[in-house]
């Protein structure tokens, strides 16, 4: 370009450039909206361990602990001790250097807002996010007097929150190995008697590690063996695709019941056969005094009566262990049903 300055000229060539890019950078797709303010509320929940992020409200170690009882305790004790195999929240101090240390708020975490963040976040099991902001403080301050790491007056707040310190606070540091040992790999690999060529000696399939596609074949030809007809019970057929269905949906109360071959009492009883059997049938489990009082007025659990209970299991047997809130939609319930059923006839 005569008469442009070399700066001119590179100017001149960016807006050239510019101009040439732009339709396509504003070409748009039609695809997505922007977020709404509630749904980046729904996931922007995350707690700074300085308390940035907190929610206003507050609860005492006196409520935490009723409803720690209440939607908690089927799985971590009613004293954060851990039921079978789930977590114990209390305790470990001293067993950092053990083999098997115990992790809690008392040994091994050091801030608050993990806890704070995972009871918001993921709690109760089955029900996560339908705490209110005062019953997670009130669980966290229950969880630290049962560390005693609080004394049985102390109320939680986001204004409070700032001023509990866990033993272990001190006790991370920074994972600085990218600086502080990358050196020690930076060498080039030594490679020493490598050979020229490459011989294949044997391979997978002759090995029996993949099955050859002839014997497979094989199998698959084979005459079909003639049997004696034996009479058949004719049983109810059940829609494999509501099984199906029942089978992801089964998958909420897989935490604590087991179904199918092999299955065993866990922090709640195996299924099988539930349905047409009556209330307390699996011997040998501990089941809570409603659930056996329900089981001497003869409850059965007909598909009516196991709906009900899957509904809604609190307000139908008050006193139930199961902390399960329910299912909320009917074609849930129907399902799960189903599913069951596969495993009762």
């Amino acid at each position: 370009m005569p008469g442009l300055s070399a700066g001119r000229y590179v100017v001149a060539a960016a807006i050239f450039s510019l101009a040439v890019v732009s339709p396509a950078a504003a070409e748009k797709f039609g695809l997505g909206r922007p977020a709404l303010p509630e749904e980046i509320a729904a996931w922007d929940l995350d707690v700074a361990p300085d308390g940035t992020g907190l929610p206003a409200g507050s609860g005492d170690v006196f409520t935490g602990e009723e409803v720690f009882a209440e939607k908690c305790a089927v799985c971590h004790g009613d004293f954060a001790e851990g039921v079978g195999n789930w977590p114990k929240l209390a305790g470990g101090q001293d067993t950092l250097d053990h083999d098997d240390p115990l992790k809690t708020v008392g040994s091994y975490w050091p801030y608050l807002s993990t806890t704070w963040d995972y009871v918001n976040r993921s709690m109760p099991f089955g029900d996560a996010q339908s705490l209110t902001a005062d019953e997670v403080y009130a669980i966290v301050a229950y969880i630290l007097y049962s560390n005693d790491l609080v004394d049985d007056e102390f109320v939680l707040s986001d204004g409070t929150f700032a001023d509990v310190e866990l033993p272990n606070a001190e006790g991370f540091i920074l994972d600085d190995r990218l600086e502080a040992e990358k050196h020690f790999w930076n060498p080039e690999p030594c490679m020493e008697n490598c050979k020229d060529d490459v011989e294949i000696t044997m391979r997978a399939m002759v090995l029996d590690v993949t099955p050859e596609e002839e014997s497979a074949a094989a199998s698959g030809d084979a005459a079909p063996v003639e049997e004696a007809e034996e009479p058949v019970e004719v049983a109810a057929v059940l829609d494999p695709e509501l099984v199906a269905k029942g089978e992801k949906t089964f998958k909420k109360c897989k935490a604590c019941h087991q179904v199918g071959d092999g299955a065993k009492s866990k922090t709640g009883p195996i299924l099988n056969g539930i349905i047409g059997a009556p209330a307390g049938y699996v011997e040998g489990f501990r089941y809570s005094k409603a659930m056996k009082a329900a089981a001497e007025g003869g409850l059965v659990w007909d598909e009516a009566e196991l709906a009900a209970f899957l509904a809604k299991p609190k307000k139908y047997m008050k006193g139930t262990k199961m902390s399960f809130a329910g299912l909320k939609k009917e074609g849930d319930i129907e399902a799960v049903i189903a599913y069951l059923k596969s495993y009762s006839q």
